[in-house]
């Protein structure tokens, strides 16, 4: 549930399609997550729609009944933006402004104007601002006009405000110029990456908000911005960590996100290099999320796609100390056992199992179980270090269950 704070929001609505490929399950969870996403970039969700088609109209996105309800809902309660969970072709945008008379957004362009609120650093804001006119390019036709009529909120930040009276000429100038400044950045990285030594490398990764930076914080001590909301992290962070005598470098990377636009891959694609780099990965999964099973499949297929999923990983199961197992009640014979039901130690003998030493769970908040993680990342971090250097073997000795130096 997300928590109400005096701050103002602006007022929003979600729509999004039941479709032979989207059950109503499968969409109720999607827009649970645009809704966490709407919050984060500062609205407030007053009302879903939904509605079962075959495939999105090719017009209007929804039919043109659900249309007129949306419309109604839209001008009695004064709604803000109308943000859609699946992106929208250019003439959707555009006709569907014209009916509506407000903000419209799809989910590409609600997650870009959050990378641009949570933007700090020039490289970061670089990314970002390159992703936003690759997305704007194709939708320039109606987006000038809309942009002089609303300013700020929701999806206004970015270029849109400063370069209404562009055109797609100079927009592509901007992108070309905004690839070669990335270019330029990307070798200087190359360069830091190459003088970090042989260190090993060890990489952070997870959906985002699964608490990442909270345990780069814990196990490093240093002060990576962490907070419960989507993307709090962009920027990458680069750590030397000493655990027992062993040192090596821990990286904190963005987190992903399933639908992540196509544009923000490739502009991230030096953050994403950090993980391609990496010797060791470790899977933070937020075990208290109802669909971390669904996150975790999202995290793989991206690994997959940059060639990372064959390193060696850890699964580190975070926020152990706020899982909450669903109860049946004993006189309810209705209900079905599902995964819902299992408690901690259940999970640990279904699938978990298989991966042997490879799973760890974990409070990174609360410290629960934080000497064991320490004790299975010094091992994994140990052998990749023993391999590339044998003769410091003796250097680093293994250790017992106990916590007893082996002999």
């Amino acid at each position: 549930m997300i928590e109400k704070t005096d701050l103002t929001y602006e007022k929003t609505v979600l729509i999004g399609i039941v479709t032979k490929d989207q059950d109503q399950d499968k969409l109720e969870e999607y827009l649970d997550e645009l809704e966490f996403l709407t919050y984060t970039a500062g609205g407030e969700v007053i009302k879903r729609f939904s509605q079962k088609l075959e495939r999105p109209d090719p017009k209007t996105f929804i039919g043109s009944g659900k249309m007129d309800q949306v419309r109604e809902f839209v001008k009695e309660h004064e709604i803000g933006a109308v943000i859609f969970d699946d992106e929208l072709s250019p003439a959707q945008q555009k006709n569907i402004e014209k009916i509506l008379r407000c903000k419209i957004l799809d989910r590409t362009g609600l997650i870009l104007d959050i990378f641009a609120q949570r933007a700090k650093t020039s490289y970061a804001r670089t990314q970002v601002e390159l992703a936003q006119y690759e997305y704007l390019l194709p939708r320039l036709a109606g987006m000038w006009t809309h942009l002089e009529r609303q300013r700020g909120g929701i999806g206004m930040r970015g270029p849109g405000e400063t370069e209404i009276e562009t055109d797609r000429r100079i927009v592509r100038d901007k992108i070309a110029l905004l690839k070669k400044k990335l270019e330029t950045i990307d070798k200087q990285m190359e360069v830091q990456r190459g003088n970090r030594g042989q260190l090993v490398r060890v990489a952070l990764v997870g959906y985002t908000n699964v608490g990442k930076s909270t345990l780069m914080n814990t196990i490093s001590k240093s002060e990576v911005f962490a907070e419960n909301k989507l993307f709090a992290t962009l920027d990458t962070t680069v750590r030397k960590v000493v655990i027992r005598n062993l040192p090596f470098l821990l990286t904190d990377t963005v987190g992903f996100i399933r639908k992540l636009p196509t544009q923000l891959v490739e502009s991230f694609k030096s953050t994403l290099d950090e993980v391609r780099e990496a010797d060791l990965l470790l899977h933070v999964v937020d075990i208290s999320h109802p669909n971390f099973e669904e996150h975790i499949k999202s995290v793989n297929q991206i690994l997959r796609e940059i060639d990372s999923l064959d390193k060696p990983i850890i699964m580190v199961f975070n926020k152990i100390d706020i899982y909450e197992q669903e109860k049946i009640e004993e006189d309810d014979l209705m209900t079905e056992r599902t995964s819902a039901h299992y408690s901690l130690k259940e999970w640990k003998k279904t699938w978990m199992n298989k991966m042997g030493d490879n799973v760890i769970f974990i409070s990174a908040l609360n410290k629960e179980n934080l000497e064991d993680f320490r004790k299975k990342v010094y091992e994994a971090v140990r052998e990749i270090h023993i391999t590339r250097f044998p003769y410091n073997n003796f250097l680093y000795p293994e250790y017992d269950k106990y916590g007893e130096e082996k002999q």
